[in-house]
């Protein structure tokens, strides 16, 4: 990143995404797929920490999953959630639809 000052003199900076709040992170993280959240995970701690969240992973969730998940079936978390959707596809309306989960 690189930042003008005065006339012509350019300084050379980085940006440290672990300066950011855990909650900003995240969000942005939200944004991407599932294998970029994957892959995030590998570059820092801070990263690593917010690729866990449940916010980041519920956002890969189908809209209202709460609704189509039996009670009999508990998750420890959002990931372990999707992760074992994408495994294990959950049928529907008498076995018609299958709730749309991104793999890649």
């Amino acid at each position: 990143m690189e930042e003008r000052k005065g006339k012509g003199e350019v300084m050379s900076g980085t940006l440290d995404l672990s300066a950011l709040p855990l909650d900003c992170i995240t969000l942005i993280i939200s944004f991407t797929s599932p294998r970029d959240a994957c892959r995030l995970s590998l570059v820092s701690t801070a990263l690593n920490s917010a690729t866990e969240s449940d916010a980041v992973w519920e956002s890969f969730l189908p809209s209202q999953f709460q609704a189509l998940i039996p009670s009999s079936l508990s998750f420890s978390s959002k990931k372990q959630l999707y992760l074992s959707l994408c495994e294990n596809p959950l049928l529907i309306e008498a076995g018609r639809k299958v709730p749309k989960v991104q793999k890649k």
